[in-house]
């Protein structure tokens, strides 16, 4: 089984909604990842400090990294409330929910279930939207997957969080100079199909820049 493969799978029986939004079960979707790949793994990102929460002002993210396929893949969530609001103060359950539903969403950086993250009712199986390559680079490992939701925001959404979640990794100007050139012909597609998005990167990449350089 491959990527494709996984991106054509009908998920809406194992799926439930919450506040206008859809969650598939993320007992199923790991037991579909090891079908698809008998040697997929997952990791919760530890941050500096030793626990799952990475700060971000007075609210927080957790990170899960999924393997399948030989190719890491790694997604990022905020801990939200049932309103899916971002919580203050989260209790171990906030975070161990949160965690949970990272792990779904990195699993369909795979395939199983994207379709879900773009807002269709059913997954595509012959879409005329142009693949986009996904680049995750942790501090351990970089993965390419080409995707292909079957539509072109879609896609467009997925490649920019691959980039913006780049910059959370980089360390020297070198480094994030080289990613940019590499994903340029990319960039130029996105620059004219949506242009927020292309002002998004371009931003982050600018302040990333600006930290890294005043950090020497």
């Amino acid at each position: 089984m491959t990527p494709n493969d996984l991106l054509k799978i009908n998920v809406n029986d194992h799926t439930e909604k919450k506040n206008g939004l859809t969650y598939l079960s993320w007992a199923w979707a790991w037991a579909e990842a090891l079908k698809a790949d008998p040697k997929a793994s997952f990791k919760v990102e530890m941050q500096p400090h030793g626990g799952p929460l990475m700060i971000m002002g007075d609210t927080f993210m957790v990170w899960v990294t999924v393997t399948m396929f030989d190719k890491p893949m790694t997604c990022m969530l905020p801990v939200l409330d049932y309103r899916n609001k971002p919580i203050t103060a989260p209790t171990s359950f906030d975070v161990n929910t949160s965690i949970m539903r990272c792990l779904v969403k990195a699993i369909a950086l795979h395939g199983l279930g994207l379709y879900i993250y773009a807002g269709e009712d059913l997954p595509e199986t012959d879409g005329q939207a142009e693949p986009v390559i996904v680049k995750v680079v942790t501090s351990t490992a970089t993965a390419d997957l080409e995707v292909n939701t079957g539509n072109a925001d879609a896609n467009a959404e997925l490649f920019a969080e691959g980039m913006m979640t780049y910059t959370n990794h980089c360390t020297d100007v070198k480094g994030l100079n080289s990613y940019w050139k590499s994903n340029q012909t990319q960039l130029d597609s996105l620059k004219v199909s949506r242009p927020d998005l292309y002002d998004q990167i371009r931003n982050r990449f600018a302040e990333i820049k600006k930290q890294l350089s005043e950090s020497k």
